[in-house]
């Protein structure tokens, strides 16, 4: 029986790059944004259920984010619908994924783990951390982004310090390196857990 690993950590933490870790020591990873992106893209099991609800949403065969994004600055309340609709089609994908990978540990990368209310499903939970100066250096070193619009997602997000207190183990992403040594770390002592069972 493999492990469920859930992965996650607020915007500009180090996450993608720690679940790349993860997968080089052996373990499945599936990444909630990427499978948001597979059922927005042309053929994705959203594209049709989006047309119908929000018709506007949908430019050449597939769910575009920058409309999405509109529809919800006009109209808020859309996002349960937008929710309702997604929602149970990741869990899907994400069943789907756990059935076929045949790793002994299955990393699932999840931005919104505890707001979410998927942290129960997990077996353990890993929280990617950094101090909060950092964080915002990398988020706006990307460029994608404002201030105001970095602000509004930390607002959504559950606070850092509380993620880290309800988490298994915590990786502090400060140097790739460090950050290495702390996963491999981690999963030596989930895998002697799982020799021992």
């Amino acid at each position: 029986m493999a492990v469920w690993l859930g992965l996650t950590g607020s915007i500009g933490m180090g996450k993608s790059s720690t679940a790349k870790l993860f997968a080089a020591e052996g373990c499945a990873v599936w990444d909630a944004d990427a499978a948001v992106h597979r059922l927005y893209a042309k053929g994705g099991a959203a594209v049709e259920p989006m047309a119908q609800a929000f018709p506007a949403a949908v430019v050449n065969g597939e769910v575009s984010r920058q409309k999405l994004k509109d529809i919800l600055s006009q109209r808020p309340e859309s996002l349960k619908k937008i929710e309702a609709i997604v929602h149970p089609l990741v869990a899907k994908d994400r069943s789907s994924f756990a059935e076929q990978a045949r790793a002994d540990i299955i990393v699932f990368d999840i931005p919104l783990l505890f707001e979410g209310g998927n942290a129960a499903q997990m077996d353990v939970v890993v929280v990617v951390s950094v101090d909060a100066a950092t964080q915002r250096a990398r988020v706006l070193e990307r460029g994608t982004m404002t201030e105001a619009q970095f602000d509004m997602i930390l607002a959504k997000q559950m606070p850092d310090v509380e993620k880290r207190a309800r988490a298994d183990y915590v990786v502090q992403t400060d140097t790739p390196e460090s950050a290495a040594a702390q996963v491999k770390a981690i999963l030596q002592k989930i895998r002697a857990g799982m020799s021992n069972a």
